[in-house]
């Protein structure tokens, strides 16, 4: 009986310690999105302190600022304007999405309430904030908001269109910008009016209010899109940027081609033009040089005379001169002038026959 027992006990001490194992022998379970710690909650200028994180898309580009005028249920109203953007830090993931970097303590350009926010450089956005607070710095309350909705990013931003034969040739390129946002507060948002800019290189953003026309109740979602236009001739890698109520919510890479259509209208005019000058040139310094003497301006090659054509009329040919070896073209048989030949018999008699003279 205390055999079968101590068999029942078995798997029973085996499940209860699989229980108490699993917790430390499953792999840490990734947050939902990504997070940020701070070594201390608050310093002063000059110091510094350690910020950690994880949940982070692996080998990502990140940016660590000290904003101001922000919480992390609302953002950071005004964008990076509130943040001491001159001290930021970068830092890059690892491959499981964590990092850890030290990040100086500066004061942000408004009053706290601040924090550190952490968001990505490429790729889709996300962000991050963990309260901070600047030793000695001011601290005004937050600008009320405007109505009782909140607007957030529920799908990552894109860019469609294409550009066509005239953006080739410098016409302005354009986009249309694609999200989808949702409404998490708790009352209806109509008509929202955001901010596109868009920055090229290090420059800070030019932006443009567009409104949506629209009401977007409490829970609900919707797809929407705004026409983004560069200047003409633009190219190389441009930002976008959306922004409402203050804060940014997405931010999206575009790379723009050269519009080489405008390189080879330059490359021809190049071309043209000196030729044009040249030859504009050379007609005149034709007109204005001298004559030279006979009024002849330019040396021309003398050409051939033309034979006189001969007549087609009949008429008779003249007898042609006959020309024999012993003769000269002056005494040929039958001329008067004279003649050269060697001396013959011109009698009208019949050859004559030999005689024998006989003895006298």
């Amino acid at each position: 009986m205390s055999g079968r027992v101590r068999i029942l006990r078995l798997p029973v001490l085996a499940a209860v310690l699989a229980l108490l194992l699993l917790p430390l022998a499953a792999p840490v379970a990734r947050a939902d999105g990504p997070a940020v710690k701070l070594s201390a909650s608050q310093a002063g200028t000059g110091g510094s302190i350690t910020v950690s994180g994880g949940g982070w898309r692996s080998h990502t580009l990140l940016m660590m600022l000290i904003c101001g005028r922000s919480t992390p249920s609302r953002g950071v109203i005004g964008g990076t304007n509130s943040c001491a953007n001159g001290d930021g830090r970068a830092v890059t993931t690892g491959s499981d999405g964590s990092f850890t970097k030290k990040l100086p303590v500066a004061e942000p350009p408004v009053p706290c309430p601040c924090v550190v926010h952490v968001a990505t450089v490429t790729g889709p956005m996300a962000e991050a904030d963990a309260v901070f607070q600047v030793a000695g710095h001011p601290v005004a309350p937050l600008p009320a908001e405007t109505s009782g909705g909140r607007l957030s990013i529920l799908s990552d931003t894109r860019l469609t269109g294409s550009g066509s034969l005239l953006t080739w040739f410098g016409a302005p390129p354009s986009r249309t910008l694609v999200f989808t946002v949702g409404n998490s507060g708790s009352a209806a948002i109509k008509d929202p009016v955001f901010r596109v800019g868009t920055a090229h290189g290090v420059f800070a953003p030019q932006w443009d209010e567009q409104q949506w026309r629209g009401t977007l109740a409490p829970g609900r979602r919707a797809q929407i899109k705004l026409p983004v236009e560069l200047s003409a001739a633009a190219h190389g890698d441009y930002t976008v940027s959306l922004q409402y109520d203050g804060r940014v919510l997405a931010e999206q890479p575009w790379g723009v081609g050269r519009p080489w259509g405008v390189t080879l209208f330059w490359i021809l005019l190049c071309l043209v033009v000196p030729a044009a000058v040249f030859r504009a040139g050379m007609a005149v310094v034709d007109r204005v040089r001298p004559r030279r003497p006979g009024g002849v301006r330019h040396r021309r090659l003398a050409r051939p005379a033309l034979l006189p054509l001969r007549s087609r009329t009949p008429g008779p040919r003249p007898e042609p001169t006959p020309t024999l070896p012993w003769f000269t073209p002056d005494s040929a048989p039958g001329d008067p002038a004279g003649r050269l030949s060697a001396p013959h018999d011109d009698s009208p008699t019949s050859p004559t026959t030999p005689t024998t003279k006989g003895p006298t």
